[in-house]
């Protein structure tokens, strides 16, 4: 199966981390968890609660941090990313 992606955004952290169980269960290798401004600290916490309270067979492969540019009413906007790669440990 091909790698899964689970987006962060402002719903509860226990709906992201089903999400990306699921993921894992259908058979997915890796997970990759984005989020973008705000939604960092969020992206964080349902890797850690993925990884010590559910599967702790799954190790973070890599993060990458960035700053995405983004029009806003008129300017721009910058706004910082990350990715963070779930993967199965062997």
């Amino acid at each position: 199966m091909s790698d899964a992606v689970v987006f962060v955004g402002t719903k509860p952290i226990m709906n992201y981390v089903l999400a990306t169980l699921t993921q894992f269960n259908e058979g997915a290798e890796s997970v990759t968890v984005k989020a973008r401004g705000r939604a960092i600290s969020r992206a964080v916490d349902v890797a850690e609660i993925v990884r010590n309270r559910f599967l702790p067979g799954i190790n973070i492969k890599e993060i990458k941090i960035d700053t995405e540019e983004l029009e806003s009413e008129q300017r721009r906007v910058n706004v910082s990313t990350i990715e963070i790669v779930l993967e199965k440990a062997g």
